[in-house]
């Protein structure tokens, strides 16, 4: 008997622990109204979803700043950062007109329903989630000046 429960507690555990590291099967659009497969995203390779919003000043702060070593860290890490946008019905038009004055060269996902970001219990953005061969191996909420070199170290970790 004592077998057994510990047999389905360790199930248990293992299910929860899985459940919250993979990737829901969601689909978004791009920009160009593209439908996008979060799962064939992430695919053997690693991921940063950025979770943003026009709205928010520290997310687009974050993105400039992502921005500005984008093209190295690219080169070094062979990563590919992916900004989601959570802008509503209401703000969504905003999406492209603040991508194309920025000159952010990042794939752009619309979660204009909130759907992943639900399904990946996010409660505020900024979010970053870095994903390598679908799982999740880091998140981090909120931005201040200097944050990046977080995300610097973590690729570090990887290699």
């Amino acid at each position: 008997m004592k077998k057994t429960i510990v047999f389905i507690l360790a199930f248990f555990i293992s299910f929860l622990f899985y459940s919250q590291t993979a990737l829901p099967d969601i689909q978004l659009k791009n920009i160009d109204g593209k439908t996008v497969s979060i799962l064939e995203l992430s695919k053997d390779k690693v991921i940063v979803f950025d979770f943003w919003a026009t709205w928010c000043v520290p997310c687009i702060n974050e993105l400039d700043a992502i921005s500005d070593e984008y093209e190295d860290l690219q080169d070094e890490f062979n990563f590919e950062l992916i900004a989601v946008s959570i802008d509503d019905a209401r703000t969504k038009s905003r999406v492209k007109p603040m991508i194309n004055g920025k000159g952010w060269d990042y794939e752009i996902l619309l979660d204009s329903n909130q759907k992943l970001k639900r399904a990946l219990n996010i409660s505020s953005v900024p979010y970053v989630i870095i994903m390598k061969n679908g799982k999740v191996v880091y998140t981090h909420s909120g931005y201040t000046p200097g944050a990046e070199q977080e995300l610097y170290e973590k690729f570090q970790s990887f290699q």
